[in-house]
C-alpha cells in the first residue's frame, strides 16, 4: 500500500458513477412522515451546516444491481442523523436478503464523499495530476482507494473525480446481500432521521371595525437541516407528541408569499394515528437541505375574536397552609398586557401565531406573536401580544388584620388604573386570592365579573385621559387542624 503525503486542501467532489455494486439515488416518489419539533436550530434563518434535532420517517424505493450469490453493496445517499438500530431494507418478491448492514457515517471534513464508498473515483493533486484511481474503500481520515496496483492510502490532495449523472451525499448503508439470481432488483429503504421536522405556523390578521374579527391563515412549517435535498416527495405530518425512549434519539424555511390563495381541495387530508392527527399533503414537494418550506394546512378563514386589556396578580397557586405574613403576595406591577382569545375552528398543531392590524393608511402591522399549543376543535387558545402603551396601573394593599384565635384574615387592595389614550378602554383585573383556598369576597366596588376558587375577575370602565379606581376586600378563614 502507497502512502502519499497529507496536505490542508479540502476535497471536492465532481459528478460520480454509478458502479454495478452499488445503488442508484432513490428513483420513485420517496414518502417522509414528519414529527412535530419546536427546535430553534431546526427553523433558524441563520447558522452553518447540519442540525440533528427532529424525527422523522423516511421509506424510499431502490434499484439495486445484483450478482448471484453472497456479495456487498453500498446504498449513499443518505442524511446525516439516522438511528442505525432502526434501519431496515426488504426485497421485492423475495428477489434478494440481507445478511448484516453497516452504517458509514457522513460526518468530519470528508462527509460529502461518503457516499462515494464502492465507486470508481480518481483523486487528484494540486496540479491536476492523477494520485489514484480505482474503487473507494474509505472516506475518514484520507481515501483509501483499491487500484489496479494495490490500495493506495491518499492524504494529499485537492479533487475526487468520477462521472455520472447523481452526487450521493450524507451518510451510506454498507450491505451483505444474497440473491437468489443476477439482473436488477428493487428494494424498499425505510429508516428514522434527525435533521426534519415541522410546526405549524398562523397569521391572523385583526379586521377594522367595533368587534374583534380576523382573518385567519394556518400554514405548516417544514424544516430540512438533515444533510439531503428530497425531491418530488410525498410528505404526511404528525401532530402529537410522541415519546422516545433514546436519549441520543432524533428528537422532533422558503417563505410562501402572504394572501396565498388556495381551494379545499389543495389543503392537507386529516386522520386518526393512534392518539395523535395525520395531515397528508395534497401533492409531492421538494425539501432542499438547508431550507425551511410552508405548505397551507387549512384555508384562509375570518374568525370571532376578543381582544383584552388585562391587569392580572399572582397565580392558581395553592399554599400548604394559611400564610399570615402581612408582607405575602404584595404584588405591585403596573404594566397591563394585550391579549387575543379565539376558538379553534378545527383542531389545530402547536405552532406560533403573528398578529398583524392595520394603521391608519390601512397597512398590516405586526401587533405581536404568542405560541398556540395542540388545540382541539372548540376549545380557546390565548395569547398575549405585548404591553398596552397608553395604560398603566397601580395595586397597594389598604388593610390588612389577622385574628389568629378566630382563624380569620381579612385583606383589601386598591387597584388604580390610569388610561392615557383618546378613546375608552376596559381593562380586565385579574386577581387571585392566595393566602389560603377557603376565602370570600367580602365588598367590591365594582361587581366581578367572573369568581371561581382561585380567580377574581373585574372589568374596569377606564375613561379617554383619566382614571378609574377598584377597591375590593377579602376575608380569609380556616379550621383548627389547618
Amino acid at each position: 500500500m502507497t502512502t502519499l503525503p497529507r496536505s490542508t486542501v479540502l476535497a471536492t467532489a465532481c459528478a460520480t458513477f454509478m458502479a454495478m455494486s452499488t445503488t442508484h439515488a432513490a428513483e420513485a416518489a420517496t414518502a417522509l412522515t414528519l414529527y412535530r419539533s419546536d427546535s430553534a436550530a431546526l427553523f433558524a434563518s441563520t447558522g452553518d451546516g447540519s442540525v440533528g434535532d427532529g424525527h422523522a420517517v423516511v421509506r424510499e424505493q431502490r434499484t439495486l444491481q445484483l450478482k448471484a450469490g453472497t456479495q456487498d453493496v453500498s446504498v449513499g445517499d443518505l442524511p446525516l442523523y439516522l438511528d442505525p438500530e432502526a434501519i431496515a431494507l426488504s426485497f421485492a418478491n423475495d428477489r434478494a436478503r440481507v445478511i448484516s448492514q453497516r452504517l458509514l457515517l457522513g460526518q468530519g471534513n470528508e462527509a460529502a464523499l461518503a457516499g462515494l464508498v464502492g465507486r470508481e473515483i480518481t483523486v487528484l493533486g494540486d496540479n491536476g495530476e492523477s494520485l489514484a484511481q480505482g474503487t473507494l474503500l474509505r472516506a475518514g481520515s484520507g481515501l483509501l482507494v483499491k487500484g489496479a496496483l494495490g490500495n493506495t492510502l491518499v492524504h494529499d490532495y485537492a479533487a475526487v473525480r468520477s462521472s455520472g449523472d447523481d452526487f450521493p451525499t450524507g451518510s451510506s448503508l454498507r450491505l451483505r446481500v444474497d440473491a437468489t439470481r443476477a439482473g436488477t432488483a428493487t428494494a424498499v429503504l425505510s429508516y428514522p432521521t434527525g435533521g426534519l421536522g415541522w410546526r405549524a405556523a398562523y397569521v391572523a390578521t385583526l379586521q377594522p371595525g367595533g368587534t374583534c374579527r380576523m382573518a385567519f391563515e394556518s400554514r405548516a412549517s417544514i424544516a430540512n437541516r438533515s444533510g439531503r435535498d428530497w425531491r418530488n416527495a410525498t410528505v404526511e405530518l404528525v401532530a402529537g407528541e410522541p415519546s422516545f425512549a433514546k436519549a441520543g434519539a432524533p428528537r422532533p424555511m422558503m417563505a410562501m408569499a402572504r394572501g396565498y390563495k388556495a381551494e379545499a381541495a389543495d389543503m392537507p387530508q386529516q386522520s386518526a394515528l393512534g392518539d395523535y392527527r395525520l395531515y397528508t399533503l395534497p401533492q409531492p414537494v421538494d425539501l432542499p437541505d438547508g431550507s425551511v418550506s410552508q405548505v397551507p394546512l387549512y384555508t384562509t378563514r375570518t374568525l370571532a375574536c376578543e381582544r383584552t386589556a388585562l391587569y392580572e396578580n399572582g397565580n392558581a397557586w395553592t399554599p400548604p397552609e394559611p400564610m399570615l405574613s402581612p408582607d405575602f403576595n404584595i404584588g405591585g406591577g403596573n404594566t397591563i398586557e394585550s391579549t387575543l382569545r379565539f376558538t379553534a375552528f378545527d383542531s389545530l398543531p402547536a405552532g406560533y401565531l403573528r398578529v398583524l392590524g392595520n394603521d391608519a393608511r390601512g397597512t398590516p402591522q405586526f401587533l405581536g406573536e404568542g405560541r398556540i399549543e395542540d388545540t382541539p376543535k372548540g376549545s380557546d387558545a390565548t395569547l398575549t401580544l405585548g404591553t398596552a402603551f397608553d395604560l398603566r396601573a397601580e395595586r397597594e394593599r389598604t388593610s390588612f388584620k389577622l385574628d389568629k384565635s378566630a382563624r380569620t384574615m381579612d385583606e383589601a387592595f386598591r387597584i388604580t388604573l390610569t388610561n392615557a389614550g383618546e378613546s375608552a378602554r376596559v381593562v380586565t383585573v385579574r386577581e387571585h386570592p392566595s393566602r389560603w383556598r377557603e376565602w370570600t369576597l367580602a365588598s367590591s366596588s365594582v361587581k366581578p365579573s367572573k369568581q371561581s376558587p382561585d380567580v377574581l375577575e373585574f372589568r374596569v370602565n377606564v375613561p379617554p385621559g383619566g382614571k378609574a379606581t377598584l377597591d375590593y376586600a377579602v376575608h380569609y378563614r380556616w379550621a383548627a387542624d389547618q
